[in-house]
């Protein structure tokens, strides 16, 4: 099976996690249309839960690929088939438990969690869901161990198109009945668009293991405990997180009342930061996951075979790549934010303002991810467990004392998520510098970035006003100022020699 280089890894999972998203636009923007920010809020308090699941399997398909990737550096084809067996299996228990939970006791968690009724509709679409993630996560980490993306690449595809025409064909059939009936069928969707993706991936593997074939496949106790020492860090690292947006989605809505909201407009505010905010938030960061994806099994390979020099040159291009990323993403989010809200929820742009302060965390959350999955693959996982846990302790502190006030109101979620971010990054820098001995080069990875990006949003406004005047067309405007933009942060990024251009040169090579 051929490998990819990580920056060929990252725009293989980058690009089509772009077109995934956009896809998933055009799965949230018919969704608006029809059901209102009230309606997204139904849709989005129930997810929560749904994600706390994802979370704590999470860490499997990471543990896949990590152990895949150190079993394929030594060339040990009996351990990898060894390794998935047993962590299909593991996946297979977790997620066909959760879904009968959440079939079984759906009522009651609505009830116990203080949500609205109506939210029950979107919990019971989606109580499918974990079963059929977790056999789709298991092959997802199995071709990324291989260094091969293109399978996870194109099943995200496959996952968006199926969720789009069944998510949004339900909630259009259902709406007669009533906003949440057609959140339900909506949440369905995400079941469908899992389940057509996982037929793909496991057609993908089955021709794959005729590469493995004779190998054979005897018992292993030591796979499934070090499967479990390696995940469990992680799921808890990512169950944290998940627990405090669960906590958000009782604690907000709550804190919104008692700040002198009535239930409507709580729902709605949680339905602009969670339903929109975030969803747009979420477009950059999927280059910095891709990242992230590629980046586990590289430092992984490396690390084990002892390759120091090696070890910290890919630390180095993965922050180098990451500021890329959210730099500039931050600029656009914040000085653009009322644009992109009208341009993609036409006729509900509410909630610019929430995006615009939202994007300041774009810049903490994607070196946090990036130094999370290096320190992982270095064997460190307790550490930005921890970290994370103390970052969550600071979101729900501060979201509790801010949000109640109505001056802040739901920019107090904000700011939160924002200070909680800050702090885990921060404490994640710090271990990679002492643990890997990397001397982190702040001017080259953080300010040669932002001076491009500085450049960058003084042409993208100065184009986008003189078009906008004088056509009075927004996207027109927005669309020729935005790739004007694009352009132009690549030049000054080659000119100010953030990476070296022959080395580029090389890289682009790989691709023929």
């Amino acid at each position: 099976m051929k490998k990819q280089t990580l920056i060929k890894g990252t725009l293989i999972l980058g690009i089509t996690g772009i077109f995934a998203k956009i896809l998933g636009m055009c799965f949230r923007w018919p969704l608006i249309m029809l059901i209102g920010d009230e309606g997204i809020g139904y849709y989005q308090m129930s997810y929560p839960l749904y994600m706390f699941f994802i979370a704590i399997a999470s860490g499997v398909p990471v543990a896949i690929s990590k152990m895949v990737a150190e079993r394929n550096a030594v060339n040990d084809r009996e351990g990898i088939i060894l390794v998935l067996k047993k962590a299909v299996l593991l996946m297979l228990i977790m997620g066909g438990g959760f879904s009968l939970f959440l079939i079984i006791f759906s009522r009651q968690l609505v009830h116990f969690f203080n949500w609205n009724e109506k939210s029950y509709y979107s919990l019971i679409g989606i109580s499918l869901a974990p079963i059929i993630i977790s056999l789709v996560s298991s092959f997802r980490g199995f071709f990324q161990g291989m260094q091969n993306m293109v399978p996870t690449a194109v099943s995200q595809i496959i996952e968006q198109i199926g969720r789009v025409l069944v998510g949004v064909g339900l909630a259009y059939i259902l709406l007669p009945k009533g906003i949440e009936y057609s959140a339900g069928g909506a949440a369905f969707g995400a079941v469908f668009g899992a389940g057509i993706a996982g037929v793909y991936l496991f057609i993908k593997y089955t021709r794959a293991k005729s590469e493995f074939k004779g190998v054979k496949t005897g018992r292993n106790y030591k796979i499934l405990s070090e499967l479990l020492y390696i995940a469990i860090p992680i799921s808890i690292g990512s169950a944290v997180s998940s627990i405090m947006s669960l906590i958000d989605s009782i604690l907000v809505p709550q804190n919104l009342i008692k700040a002198g909201f009535n239930y409507s407009e709580a729902t709605k505010l949680y339905g602009q930061l969670t339903g929109k905010a975030f969803v747009l938030i979420n477009v950059p960061l999927t280059l910095s996951i891709a990242l992230c994806t590629s980046l586990m099994p590289v430092i992984s390979e490396a690390f084990v075979l002892n390759r120091m020099d090696e070890l910290k040159g890919r630390i180095e291009s993965a922050l180098k790549m990451s500021m890329l990323i959210a730099i500039p993403s931050f600029a656009g989010l914040f000085f653009m934010s009322n644009q992109v809200m009208t341009i993609i929820f036409p006729g509900h742009s509410s909630g610019g303002d929430i995006l615009k302060y939202l994007s300041i965390s774009i810049p903490f959350i994607v070196l946090s991810q990036v130094t999370t999955s290096v320190l992982q693959g270095v064997k460190k996982y307790a550490i930005p467990v921890i970290n994370l846990f103390l970052a969550c302790i600071l979101k729900v502190v501060i979201n509790n004392y801010l949000v109640p006030i109505k001056m802040f109101n739901v920019y107090g979620a904000v700011i939160g998520t924002i200070s909680g971010y800050m702090l885990s990054c921060i404490l994640n820098v710090i271990a990679v510098k002492i643990i890997c001995n990397f001397k982190i080069k702040w001017y080259d990875i953080i300010m040669k970035p932002a001076y491009a990006s500085i450049l960058m949003i003084i042409g993208v406004m100065f184009l986008y006003m003189n078009i906008y005047t004088k056509t009075m067309n927004m996207l027109l405007s927005f669309g020729i100022s935005v790739f004007s933009g694009i352009i132009v942060y690549f030049i000054f990024i080659i000119l100010f020699g953030v990476f070296d251009y022959k080395r580029i040169k090389t890289r682009f090579k790989s691709f023929r």
